[in-house]
């Protein structure tokens, strides 16, 4: 019996260390394939990511329009007579009151030796009956002759001096006519061809012929068209309350890369409803000349005051059908999809109207290899490298 106790317990014993070593070996096994499972594991991808911030920046948005000139007059004679001198060349930059042109001026001359003439005799006159005058009341007083000749020497006196009046302003009106006789520009430009040349005959009236044309040159207009939306979006309050500040405005001319700059002038006073476009007519310095009238212009329109806005790059925009999305990384290195609503496009980068507030990290580089919900490691970028 005791042989029988024994050798159960060997039995059991032998049985519980085999238990036990399988479970251990069991342990082993699946520590092995942890490891392993952990070893295969890929590291989270790297991706560049920029911090999203607020850009103080003023909107710009392109027009074309032509350059008109700020000051045109047309010269035309204000006097009879044949042309004697013509003293420009075409072309020529002239100065405001330069003498352009020479009518004969010898019978305007002749009316106005007579007209001064006149004015002398006139005066002449008007001394004699002032002396009249006073002989008269003196003889008065003496009661040597009748008050009714020293009214009538009175009525003498007046008459002279209204004939010195007349004589005079006959004289001024002579020497205004003469005066234009001698053609002078009215302002500052460049001059163009002349239509008439020396010997030729011109009247004045109103067909009166035209001898030539003055652009000014120091200033230009550019004539633009700008839409509804953007009128009024350049148009913010608070520029409203300070009616000094202008819109700037940039102007390229041709193929050339030189930027003018300017402000608007004027915005016209109503909407075109045929077009949805209301004139604005911009203005500019045009020290060199460079600039000339009928010039074709590229034209950048700015709102008044700089704006707040967020800017990313455009790289980082994808498109979902119709919808932009970014995707951004989360507190926890996770990818997260995030629509947004975009506006202009500046410089490579793209306005965000909706959809991402400032601090947000917005994946720039690596888009096409990740997905929602991925762990990766952001790699923060600045700004000014993200294009």
């Amino acid at each position: 019996m005791e042989n029988k106790i024994s050798t159960m317990t060997l039995l059991n014993a032998i049985l519980i260390c085999i238990l036990f070593g399988c479970t251990a070996f069991i342990n082993i096994a699946s520590a092995k394939e942890a490891q392993a499972t952990v070893a295969k594991a890929p590291p989270a991808m790297t991706v560049d990511v920029t911090i999203v911030e607020q850009h103080s920046m003023r909107l710009w948005k392109d027009f074309s329009g032509r350059l008109t000139a700020v000051d045109y007059v047309e010269i035309r004679p204000q006097a009879s007579g044949l042309i004697t001198e013509v003293k420009f060349v075409d072309g020529q930059l002239v100065s405001k009151g330069d003498v352009l042109y020479i009518i004969d001026p010898r019978p305007l001359k002749a009316i106005v030796a007579q007209r001064r003439a006149n004015l002398i005799s006139a005066r002449d006159s008007y001394d004699f009956a002032i002396k009249e005058y006073k002989r008269t009341a003196d003889l008065v007083v003496k009661k040597m002759i009748s008050e009714q000749a020293l009214d009538s020497r009175m009525n003498n006196k007046l008459v002279a001096d209204a004939n010195v009046k007349l004589a005079a302003a006959e004289l001024s009106s002579a020497e205004i006519n003469l005066s234009f006789s001698y053609i002078k520009a009215p302002i500052s430009g460049r001059i163009s061809r002349t239509e008439l040349t020396l010997g030729n005959f011109v009247a004045t009236g109103p067909l009166a012929p035209l001898l030539t044309t003055i652009v000014a040159n120091d200033r230009v207009y550019a004539d633009f068209e700008v839409d509804e939306q953007t009128y009024l979006q350049f148009q913010d309050a608070s520029s409203v309350a300070n009616t000094n500040i202008k819109n700037p405005v940039e102007m390229r001319i041709g193929q050339s890369n030189d930027i003018f700059k300017g402000q608007i002038h004027a915005f016209d006073n109503r909407i075109d409803p045929g077009t949805g476009t209301i004139r604005a007519r911009a203005i500019f310095d045009n020290p060199e000349g460079k600039l000339l009238a009928g010039m074709y212009a590229r034209l950048k329109l700015g709102s008044k005051a700089e704006q707040k806005s967020i800017l990313i790059s455009e790289r980082a925009i994808l498109t979902d059908q119709n919808r932009k999305f970014v995707y951004i990384v989360d507190t926890e290195n996770k990818t997260r999809y995030r629509e947004v609503v975009i506006g202009k496009s500046i410089e490579g980068n793209r306005m965000v109207t909706s959809g991402l507030v400032v601090g947000d990290k917005v994946v720039i580089r690596g888009l096409m290899r990740i997905r929602p919900d991925m762990l990766v490691e952001p790699n923060v970028i600045s700004p000014s490298e993200t294009n």
